[in-house]
C-alpha cells in the first residue's frame, strides 16, 4: 500500500515500533497499554500480534531499537573524531545529540535506564539494558587503549570512571530535561584525557 505521494506506507510492524517507542518513552512500558499502541499505530490489534509474540517481546525489541538507535548516534558523531580522545567525547557528544532530540513530551532521560527500571530483576530487558551500558564502557575502553596502551589496569579503571561520569550526567540531565549536565561532564572528562 502507498501514501497518496507514492511514498511506501511503513509496515505494520514498523509503525507498531514506532508507536512503541514515542509511547514506552512518554508514559513508561507499564504506563503504556496495547490499546494506546495499537491506536497510534493505526492496525488492528492482531497486526500487534501478528508481528510481536507479547508486549513482552515487544518491549524487548523496543530496547534493541533504542541501542542501534544510540550506536547510530555515536557512529555518526565517531566520523568527525580524529584521534581516541575525540572517540571517546563522541560518547558524550551522541548522549547530548540523545538528549537534545525534539520528544514529544520533552527529554525524561535514557529510554534504556528507564525501561530497566520498570523492569523486574532477572527480566531479559534488564539484561539487555546492561549490555548496552556495558558496550559502551568497552568502546570507551578501548579508546583509552589507545592513549595508555602498556596499563590495562588504569585503562579498566578510567573507563568505568568515564562511564560513571556519563550515567550520572544522563541521570540529572533526565530531571533537568536537558542536556547541560552531559556538556558538562563532557567538559570534565576533556580536561581529564588532556593529561594522559
Amino acid at each position: 500500500m502507498t501514501t497518496t505521494d507514492d511514498t511506501p506506507r511503513p509496515s505494520a510492524h514498523d509503525r507498531l515500533m514506532q508507536a512503541a517507542m514515542v509511547l514506552f518513552y512518554n508514559h513508561g512500558i507499564t504506563g503504556t497499554g496495547i490499546d494506546s499502541i495499537v491506536q497510534r499505530a493505526g492496525v488492528a490489534k492482531k497486526s500487534l500480534y501478528n508481528n510481536f509474540a507479547s508486549k513482552s517481546d515487544l518491549v524487548n525489541q523496543y530496547l534493541q531499537a533504542r541501542h542501534a538507535e544510540w550506536l547510530d548516534l555515536y557512529r555518526h558523531r565517531l566520523k568527525a573524531a580524529n584521534d581516541p580522545a575525540q572517540r571517546i567525547l563522541a560518547v558524550f557528544d551522541a548522549y547530548q545529540d540523545h538528549a537534545e532530540f525534539a520528544y514529544e513530551r520533552g527529554f525524561r532521560g535514557c529510554g534504556l535506564l528507564n525501561a530497566a527500571a520498570e523492569l523486574e530483576a532477572g527480566d531479559e530487558g534488564r539484561t539487555a539494558v546492561r549490555q548496552h551500558k556495558e558496550e559502551v564502557e568497552a568502546i570507551i575502553a578501548q579508546h583509552l587503549t589507545s592513549l595508555l596502551p602498556t596499563d590495562p589496569d588504569r585503562v579498566t579503571a578510567l573507563a568505568a570512571h568515564i562511564a560513571f561520569l556519563l550515567e550520572g550526567a544522563m541521570a540529572r540531565a533526565g530531571l533537568d530535561g536537558n542536556s547541560t549536565r552531559v556538556v558538562t561532564a563532557r567538559a570534565i572528562v576533556h580536561d581529564m584525557l588532556k593529561v594522559l
